[in-house]
């Protein structure tokens, strides 16, 4: 016969469990998911990059320097390949057309553009070092792309000047040392030197301008409203499907209701799972027009720019269905476990992987795997595009529509079947027996 004082023993300890150990665990795991997903993004993005696209254009046509035939455009170009990593950077040598098609639909962060005259006025400024004469310094405009973000605008910056700084001395050094040679060829018996400030002058001769193309206007909060829009509509479907689903469940009985102090239950009213779920379903898709429509008005409000109101309402509306619906779904399917599943999914791995604060190709290469699926990412791509590149295919907005649409399906279909099978089974929602 078992010891009624071991037996009591047993079920503390698995009270202790239950109320204490297991929550505490829970907990700790969580907090350490979030700390490795969060800090792991944020701390040395530079570190991470791997495939950051940029753009190289030379459109130099080359000259005559020193009466030789010279291009210093392509010299610059053919070094730019060779200097910067290509296992960091996607270096894409375009023709101007192609970049500037690039650079408006966000598929390249940047762009490195020689002019066509850059030989011919490096000819001319070496010129002006020993000719009295008006005369500027040749140019390479180096593009930044507000629209995909500030991060990617920072690196971008960081990348050209680096690269563009080491070819500034070496042509500097080839200008410097082909204008001595022609002073001292033309100076008969003297050796005639440079003055101290042509000499500095023709030591760095590259002006490297750095240039936004298509700023923001102001109101967009340097490209981080699209990141904290998407925010909103992530958790209007997220947050808002789990109100709802403890809302409801406390009107059909299946949950108390407490106000404060004062405690309800209600009788469990005799439905079936499926239906619940999607009385569920019904409740999120009548809300999610109402939730997108208050963004708006207080994006309106706060003088926010949006040039497409009807369809970034429509689109915030089918986001906030898909998103709210395939959580209710998790939870009807796993019930409370689901409430920490629907977290982990849409916020604690969605955030660090979104690419709204920095981009996906400066992450640590497991969390941009994440973009390929989750659902943070698939969101921003179609504000993003609705935002600020005029709802183009090609910036994402495409890929945006498919991926939620196939995000809704799959809630639907993991909803519709898991609830019909607990039906199926009588498995119903009631207390357990003691």
């Amino acid at each position: 016969m078992t010891n009624p004082q071991e037996g009591e023993q047993t079920t503390s300890w698995r009270s202790v469990v239950r109320v204490w150990l297991v929550p505490a665990v829970v907990v700790s795991l969580l907090m350490g998911l979030l700390a490795t997903m969060y800090l792991s993004y944020v701390v040395d993005p530079g570190k991470h990059l791997h495939s950051f696209p940029i753009a190289l254009v030379d459109q130099d046509s080359g000259d005559v320097i020193g009466g030789k035939p010279t291009n210093v455009g392509k010299q610059i170009s053919d070094a730019l390949v060779q200097q910067i990593p290509g296992d960091k950077i996607d270096l894409r040598v375009l023709g101007i057309n192609e970049a500037q098609l690039q650079l408006d639909s966000g598929d390249v962060y940047g762009a490195i553009v020689i002019p066509s005259d850059f030989t011919k006025r490096l000819g001319i400024f070496a010129t002006a070092s020993v000719v009295p004469g008006e005369v500027t310094q040749p140019i390479i405009t180096v593009y930044t792309n507000p629209r995909t973000g500030s991060f990617s605008a920072q690196v971008v910056q960081t990348i050209a000047e680096n690269a563009l700084n080491q070819a500034n001395l070496t042509v500097g050094k080839q200008l410097t040392d082909n204008v001595q040679t022609q002073l001292q060829s033309s100076g008969g018996g003297q050796t005639p030197e440079l003055v101290g400030l042509s000499r500095l002058m023709l030591s760095k001769p590259i002006d490297v301008v750095v240039s936004p193309f298509h700023p923001l206007p102001s109101g967009t909060g340097g490209g981080l409203t699209a990141f904290f829009y998407t925010v909103m509509v992530l958790l209007a479907g997220f947050t808002g499907a789990m109100v709802i689903n403890g809302m409801v469940d406390s009107s059909l009985g299946f949950a108390p209701t407490e106000f404060g102090p004062w405690y309800v239950h209600y009788p469990p009213t005799p439905i079936s799972r499926l239906r619940t779920l999607l009385l569920k379903w019904g409740v999120i898709t009548a809300t999610a027009p109402v939730a997108a429509g208050i963004f708006m008005a207080v994006g309106h409000w706060l003088d926010m720019p949006i040039e497409r109101p009807l369809l970034l309402f429509l689109y915030s509306t089918f986001a906030i269905i898909a998103v709210g619906v395939t959580a209710l779904s998790i939870v009807s399917a796993l019930g409370t476990l689901g409430l920490l599943v629907n977290l982990v999914l849409f916020i604690v791995l969605g955030l660090p992987s979104s690419g709204g604060t920095i981009p996906v190709e400066a992450l640590p290469k497991s969390v941009a795997w994440l973009a390929q699926f989750e659902p943070m990412h698939q969101v921003y791509l179609g504000i993003r595009a609705i935002l600020y590149f005029n709802a183009d295919g090609s910036a994402g907005f495409t890929r945006a529509i498919w991926m939620t649409l196939l995000g809704m399906v799959i809630g639907l279909v993991l909803g519709s079947a898991v609830t019909r099978y607990y039906d199926w089974k009588e498995l119903h929602r009631a207390p357990a027996q003691s």
